[in-house]
């Protein structure tokens, strides 16, 4: 039998006429603290963690919230009380969880990548389909009110037809031969690094906001740093992409992916142009929507008295009280519990959308390591 630590186990706060939301969260690292606090702030139980190890998941207990820790990451997913999974693991080990916790009739929320390959990523999906489990993934952005705004005005055609889009996902973590962490292994985080990690997030944002896909591709990768660690240990994952793209509705379009650009911290920029309006959200700006036009231009702010409907839902707190990733984040986990009770919440990702992005992740792949365009399957 698993070992498990139990401390003083705090009350429900999910009790009431909603369905229980009694969670597991396998991972005990940045993540599994950002998803612990969501669920907590969604009216959730965090019934369990467990982590790589038992030390690990002990020492977690606190910092998540947590009733009990596990040893054993099945032990806990085959618990009766546990309604839905959390899976915050590296990469490598998404499948085989998730999967497990399909077969054991939870629900599941997996952090992205779903898969480090298409082909996997798509019996996740078909798995979570044939079992009617709610399968969601953090592809928090979308929740941001300005987000929803800008999408509001693409929808109701404001912005006009549609023909250009271009940005960029720029961070600073990795940028000394120094800076290391389990992503940088290609057994372990998959054959794409920045691509999978980041631009999975852009190319998910732009074709949230405008409704439109990327039917065509052509990207370049390079590794700046060779290798890391004090160890200097080989590198095969790329730090920098490029890519340049064309999408069913007629846009073209090219996004900067780096985790070695210095002083950018978090600089998620998308910017889609067309024939009345462009609009520009930076998520390191994420309470202002940039909205140009021939005549004028000005910014908007997230006020929840002037929004969109759509966007006024995800506006929490009055204007010039800032919203940030961890609000995106609680938006989200409540947006799958409400799907778990039956709702559709319009926006909520879920493994249909993992598994699109891991078809574009490897045609990102294919395109760097044959120096051509390639065309992006549905």
């Amino acid at each position: 039998m698993s070992h498990i630590t139990e401390p003083n186990a705090p009350p429900d706060p999910g009790a009431g006429t909603r369905s229980e939301y009694r969670a597991a969260v396998i991972g005990t690292g940045f993540m599994g603290r950002v998803h612990a606090r969501a669920i907590r702030v969604a009216g959730g139980r965090v019934v369990g963690v467990a982590g790589s190890s038992p030390e690990k998941a002990r020492a977690a207990l606190g910092p998540l919230g947590a009733e009990r820790a596990y040893d054993d990451p099945e032990a806990l997913i085959a618990r009766d009380d546990v309604d839905v999974v959390h899976v915050c693991t590296p990469n490598h080990l998404h499948a085989p969880l998730a999967l497990a916790a399909i077969a054991a009739g939870k629900h599941v929320v997996c952090e992205k990548p779903l898969s480090t390959d298409a082909a996997t990523a798509e019996r996740m999906a078909a798995a979570a389909a044939e079992a009617g489990r709610t399968a969601t993934v953090p592809f928090v952005y979308r929740f941001h009110p300005m987000v929803r705004e800008a999408r509001e005005k693409v929808r109701s055609g404001a912005v006009g037809r549609l023909n250009l889009a271009h940005g960029s996902y720029l961070q600073d973590w990795l940028l000394r031969p120094g800076d290391d962490n389990w992503r940088v292994d290609a057994d372990l985080g998959g054959p794409l690094r920045a691509f999978g990690d980041i631009g999975s997030h852009w190319c998910d944002l732009l074709e949230f906001v405008t409704g439109d896909r990327i039917t065509r591709l052509s990207a370049q990768t390079s590794t700046v740093n060779d290798s890391r660690g004090a160890d200097a240990r080989p590198v095969a994952t790329e730090d920098v992409v490029t890519l340049q793209f064309a999408t069913r509705g007629g846009m073209v379009g090219a996004s900067v992916i780096s985790q070695v650009s210095a002083g950018r911290k978090n600089r998620l920029l998308l910017e889609v142009s067309g024939t009345e309006m462009t609009l520009s959200f930076d998520q390191e700006q994420p309470e202002l929507l940039w909205q140009g036009g021939r005549e004028a231009s000005n910014l908007l702010m997230r006020d929840p008295d002037t929004l969109s409907p759509a966007a006024g839902r995800f506006a929490r707190v009055p204007a010039g009280h800032a919203q940030g990733y961890q609000d995106c984040f609680d938006a989200f986990v409540s947006d799958t519990r409400d799907a778990i009770d039956g709702a559709a919440p319009d926006g909520l990702p879920d493994f249909t959308d993992g598994l699109r992005a891991a078809r574009i992740a490897e045609a990102v792949l294919e395109s760097a390591q044959g120096s051509t365009w390639v065309e992006v399957p549905e």
